[in-house]
């Protein structure tokens, strides 16, 4: 028998959100987003209906290590495919370096997707901001993701030193994808995102979405755009009745 439609307490559809996840820590974070906002705008315990896939992240990092981007696409169209089935009625992606496959992935998808850099440059173009620093691992800050959709809004954008690019990498893959939170991870970021400052940017992108458990507003030189909570605020707006 199929599982009844979910509804709100007017009746309303609410659309059912898919999680295409990479790193654990990044889709937690993202998916506790959801239901705690979810749980402040309807009320009690409320949210509307979530469902996650992801493979091993050791299958997307040997993928990203060989540049194999069309790889990397399979991956996130098989738990796509895999949502689709669960019932979700539409995607996102918490994780900013496996959007550089998108190119690969929406074509072929059966179901649409919100992108994250775009609701981030949204966001920064809402908030009059005009150059941004991009933080992240070092194939995200070396693409094209960001620039593309920054361009698009007419924002500008300063990215780390190669050095910078390395040590921020290396805190994001070695430490924070495996749920390690330091104090000199902390003290590393605020070094690079105070040299964007110098650069002249007025907010920093935190670019990929494990940043944002150690870096925000409060300890960050610049006001932070947080990927990973406006990923997951932009989904539940659409999943929601209007």
């Amino acid at each position: 028998m199929p599982i009844a439609t979910h509804k709100d307490r007017l009746g309303r559809v609410r659309e059912h959100i898919g999680i295409v996840a990479c790193s654990a820590e990044g889709a937690a974070l993202c998916y506790r987003t959801i239901c705690a906002a979810g749980a402040r705008l309807l009320g009690g315990h409320a949210h509307p209906e979530i469902s996650m896939h992801t493979h091993s992240l050791a299958d997307y990092v040997a993928c990203l290590d060989r540049g194999d981007w069309q790889g990397v696409a399979e991956l996130m169209l098989a738990s796509a495919d895999k949502l689709a089935k669960a019932g979700a009625d539409f995607l996102i992606c918490p994780d900013n370096t496996i959007h550089q496959a998108f190119p690969y992935v929406e074509s072929r998808s059966k179901l649409p997707w919100l992108h994250i850099a775009e609701i981030v440059a949204a966001e920064a173009a809402g908030r009059g901001f005009e150059r941004l620093g991009l933080t992240g691992t070092r194939w995200l800050v070396e693409s094209a993701v960001y620039p593309e959709k920054l361009a698009a809004r007419g924002l500008g954008y300063v990215r780390p030193s190669l050095a910078e690019r390395e040590d921020i990498n290396r805190i994001v893959m070695d430490e924070l994808v495996c749920g390690v939170f330091t104090t000199e991870a902390i003290a590393c970021f605020q070094r690079v995102i105070g040299r964007l400052k110098d650069a002249g940017c007025d907010a920093v992108v935190l670019g990929c979405t494990e940043i944002p458990l150690i870096v925000n507003d409060s300890n960050s030189p610049l006001p932070t755009l947080d990927s990973t909570r406006l990923l997951a605020l932009a989904a539940l707006r659409r999943a929601l009745p209007g």
